[in-house]
Formats: structure tokens, C-alpha cells, sequence
């Protein structure tokens, strides 16, 4: 069994914000090395971190022999290479969500994973709320009877200011937008609540922001900001005839919102962003919340949920690497990352074509 176990980063947005503190909040985790296509942000997070090593060269993190586990939150288009690249120099591996720009290279990628007989996981992090186990468990012991209907909102209003600067978010090629940035989080939450698949899916995608300021001009959007999706579920242990209804926005406000609902037989489920439960039988006229346990957060930034979920996710990827475990109970696999993009690119085809896309099972 290893003592502990060395973690690099490709990428320093996120990572730097979440992953790198809550892998130093890890006993048995070393900060080894940080690459960015920034050279200067590599070494700002490296100092910050205790990290030796700092690169603008990916691949020198990926093949150093003190890394076992390798984080890529990177822009989606750069995950297929890097994710293969570190599975076949023996690491371990996490990759930010959306897995992939389609489901060509998620299926690659996780061809890759099987090859590899290493962890590929992705970064669904909110399966880690206490209160989304609870939840879940509540669901599945016929806390509200048969699912009928689910409905997922979840609103951010920042990219509402068209004062922010263009960024890879705006770019298609870069793989931006709020479909693959927060609906792969919102098809993940529902077939793991629900443990059923999607048989089909409509879907508006709509661009707001028109233009961002980029280098003293503007520069054309191209990628959504808002996202609204029908769904229908096939029939599972819990659900039968269910349908599901999607609405993300990255301009509503004032407040942010990150919330599924699930409509039962016999009442109603709630589940909002720190894994708050609220819960009503039928026949009764009010929410009753359900205590549950927070994880800890990362002290100065917003507590959407996703910090405080990655606190909870850590520490069980650094004792299943200890450990020489093959899986992570409740983790987001390559796998899984699959039917979640299996459906994001359905719900572009959809919104291209204005169709009804069908999802083979």
C-alpha cells in the first residue's frame, strides 16, 4: 500500500480555485507538479500550492515518475489527448466535464480507460453532497413512490454581463457554452438519481451575449448561454413514463439557483445546491426540510455546491489510489461520461435540426 501520492494539474482555472486546495487539505496527497498553456499561471499556482515542479508543456507533467494521479481542466477540446496520454504513461486520471466535444472521443477515451486498468473518472462532483446521497437513497426506497416527472433549473446570471470578456466559454472549437459546461452536470445528476437512461430529448440552444469585448474590438459569441431541454425517461426501478424538463441559463438572476425536482406517486422531492432536502407527502400543503450533513468548503469563494463537493470527492480518489481499489462508490466514470455525452450531442443535433432526437438504450 502507498503512503501517499503525488497529483499533477493540467490546467490552473478551476484546479486552482478548487482542486488544488482540497488536495491539500488531504493528508496522504503531494502537490507535484502544475502545467498551464500559461507559463506565469503555472508558477502562481505552484507557489501557492508548494508544488516543485511548474510547466507550460502538459506533457512533462503527465510523464514525470512522482505522479500518480493526473487532473485535466482544461478546455474540453484538449481532453481526448491529454486523457489518453496520461492513461498510457500508467496515471491515474480525473477530466473535467464535459468529457469530450462528442461522443467519438468519449467512446476513444474510454476505450483508453479499459486498456489502461487505471481510474478514469470525471469530475460530477456533486455526487459527493451528503445530501444528494441521502436523496438519492430516499428516491430509490419509494420515499415519493413511482418518478413521473423531473426537473432540473439552474441559473447563474454572470455571463448576463456583456462587459465580460470573450474567453474559450465563447468558443466553439474551444468546446464552451452552457450545454456542455453545466447540462452535462444536469444529465449526470438525473441518471445517477435515477439509475434509468434517456430515451429522447428536444432541445433550444440560444446565444444572448451576442459579442464580447476581445482585445479592444468585439468578437462573435459562438457558443450558448442558455440551454432548455424536454426529456423522456426509460421506465427503471423507480421510474415509468417519466418525462424531464431542463432550463439552464447563464443570464437569469438575481440569485443563483441549482436545484432538481422530483414529482412521485405519492409527493415531492427537492434537492438544492449544498444538498439541501425538502420534501411534501401528497395531500400535504408545505415543503418539510430534511437535515443533512455539508461538507467542508474552500475559504473565499462562493459555496455553489461544486466546492464543497470536491472536498468530499478528494480524499476518496487519494484512499482509492492508496489502496489499489479499481472504482470509487458513487464516482462519475469514463463510461458514464459516455451516456452523458451520448445526450449532449443529441440535444445539438436537436436544437440544430429542430427535431426530437431518439437515444438508442
Amino acid at each position: 500500500m502507498k503512503e501517499s501520492i503525488g497529483v499533477g494539474f493540467v490546467g490552473t482555472g478551476f484546479a486552482r480555485r478548487v482542486q488544488i486546495p482540497a488536495f491539500q487539505a488531504c493528508e496522504n496527497a503531494r502537490i507535484v507538479s502544475i502545467a498551464s498553456g500559461s507559463l506565469e499561471n503555472a508558477k502562481a499556482a505552484a507557489d501557492e500550492s508548494g508544488a516543485e515542479h511548474f510547466t507550460d508543456n502538459w506533457r512533462e507533467t503527465v510523464e514525470r515518475s512522482d505522479v500518480d494521479f493526473v487532473c485535466i481542466t482544461t478546455p474540453p477540446n484538449l481532453h481526448r489527448e491529454m486523457a489518453e496520454a496520461a492513461l498510457a504513461a500508467g496515471k491515474h486520471v480525473l477530466a473535467e466535464k464535459p468529457m469530450a466535444m462528442n461522443v467519438a472521443e468519449a467512446d476513444a477515451m474510454a476505450d483508453a480507460a479499459k486498456r489502461s486498468g487505471k481510474l478514469a473518472l470525471i469530475d460530477h462532483e456533486l455526487r459527493f453532497l451528503p445530501g444528494r446521497q441521502t436523496a438519492k437513497a430516499m428516491l430509490h426506497s419509494g420515499a415519493i413512490g413511482t418518478i413521473r416527472h423531473a426537473k432540473y433549473t439552474f441559473k447563474a446570471p454572470h455571463r448576463g454581463d456583456n462587459t465580460q470578456k470573450w474567453d474559450w466559454w465563447s468558443s466553439k472549437e474551444a468546446g464552451g457554452g452552457a450545454l456542455g459546461a453545466i447540462g452535462s452536470h444536469v444529465i449526470d445528476s438525473f441518471l445517477w438519481f435515477l439509475q434509468t437512461g434517456i430515451a429522447s430529448v428536444e432541445a433550444q440552444l440560444q446565444t444572448h451575449i451576442k459579442e464580447r469585448p476581445l482585445e479592444g474590438g468585439m468578437r462573435v459569441v459562438e457558443t450558448d448561454d442558455q440551454v432548455n431541454m424536454l426529456l423522456r425517461f426509460r421506465d427503471g426501478e423507480v421510474t415509468n413514463d417519466a418525462t424531464g424538463l431542463v432550463s439552464v441559463s447563464m443570464i437569469e438572476g438575481p440569485e443563483y439557483v441549482n436545484c432538481i425536482e422530483f414529482v412521485g406517486s405519492e409527493g415531492w422531492l427537492k434537492v438544492e445546491h449544498r444538498g439541501d432536502i425538502y420534501i411534501a407527502k401528497r395531500g400535504e400543503a408545505g415543503w418539510t426540510e430534511i437535515k443533512v450533513e455539508y461538507p467542508p468548503s474552500i475559504d473565499g469563494i462562493f459555496e455553489s455546491g461544486f466546492p464543497s463537493g470536491f472536498m468530499a470527492f478528494a480524499p476518496k480518489i487519494v484512499y482509492a489510489i492508496i489502496s489499489g481499489d479499481n472504482a470509487i462508490e458513487n464516482a462519475a466514470t469514463f463510461e458514464d461520461g459516455v451516456k452523458v455525452q451520448r445526450v449532449l450531442d443529441a440535444a445539438r443535433r436537436s436544437s440544430e435540426t429542430g427535431e426530437r432526437i431518439l437515444l438508442s438504450a
